[in-house]
């Protein structure tokens, strides 16, 4: 061991100790796919802000002094949530008005009230990432959209509809009775309006991969939960998203500590291991 690696080893600085902490989910045998993950993410209904960068430096702290400590390799994933519906019309933009007709639709269907990019989602996530660029942080992009899109969701989607019941038990008990009843972790995208909805299951098919609902206007429809069509409520979305792609290791702020037990249930229902997490003020 090398005097560096030595001292690493033994440093007290909160980076190396939960360097330490993912060290020892391999201590035994090296991570599968070959390298350890390490993820942040990104709510593209804004602009980077000071948080963006805490989030990012802090991840990239741990990451680097895991090297220091292990020749197994690292990469650094920047997951932007921007197939989520736009919920509200931000009140910095141009011709915000503009937008009221968009609420609802994924950011990447958004129109760009810049002017400057497909949508308003590529427009922040273009922004992310010069911002990321200008700090000179090593990461890799990932865009929700193109997750879900691309097939690359698909067979964990796949998997959600199989253990539905198991997602939907672990889910109902962290919500309000009122909320129960019109709760599901799908949310369909109306191929028409291009709205994501927010309604409740009438069937959901693990043999098909289809889920069945009645849409805002009363019609009754199918969709295949793959390919795009369908995108999970956020909490699920955690769970499966660490799933999907091995994460293992993801800091937030202590607003998501209350809910890290069940990303953690939701990541194994789907078979795979929880990431070890650490939270910050």
């Amino acid at each position: 061991m090398s005097d560096l690696r030595e001292e690493a080893a033994q440093s007290k600085a909160w980076p190396f100790e939960e360097a330490r902490r993912i060290l020892k989910r391999f201590e035994k045998t090296p991570p599968e796919k070959g390298y350890v993950l390490f993820e942040t993410g990104y709510g593209p209904s804004g602009l980077p802000h000071i948080g963006t960068f805490g989030e990012v430096a802090r991840t990239s702290m741990v990451m680097r002094a895991f090297r220091e400590l292990s020749d197994i390799p690292t990469r650094l994933v920047c997951f932007s949530d921007d197939l989520d519906g736009m919920r509200k019309i931000p009140s910095n933009v141009p011709n915000s008005e503009s937008l009221i007709e968009h609420l609802q639709r994924p950011l990447t269907s958004v129109p760009d009230p810049f002017g400057e990019y497909e949508s308003f989602g590529h427009y922040n996530n273009a922004m992310l990432r010069r911002f990321l660029d200008t700090f000179g942080f090593e990461y890799e992009f990932i865009s929700a959209t193109e997750f879900y899109r691309s097939g690359k969701f698909d067979a964990i989607l796949l998997r959600a509809v199989e253990k539905y019941d198991e997602i939907m038990k672990v889910m109902l008990a962290s919500l309000r009775e009122e909320r129960q009843q019109t709760y599901s972790i799908f949310l369909p995208i109306h191929p028409e309006t291009g709205r994501v909805l927010y309604v409740p299951m009438k069937s959901v098919n693990a043999k098909d991969g289809t889920i069945t609902f009645d849409t805002d206007d009363g019609d009754e429809m199918t969709l295949p939960v793959t390919g795009g069509n369908v995108k999970l409520q956020w909490k699920p979305d955690f769970g499966a998203r660490w799933a999907a792609l091995g994460v293992d290791f993801e800091m937030y702020g202590k607003d998501h500590s209350t809910n890290t037990p069940i990303y953690d249930k939701i990541c194994r229902i789907l078979g795979q291991p929880a990431p070890e997490h650490f939270s910050y003020e």
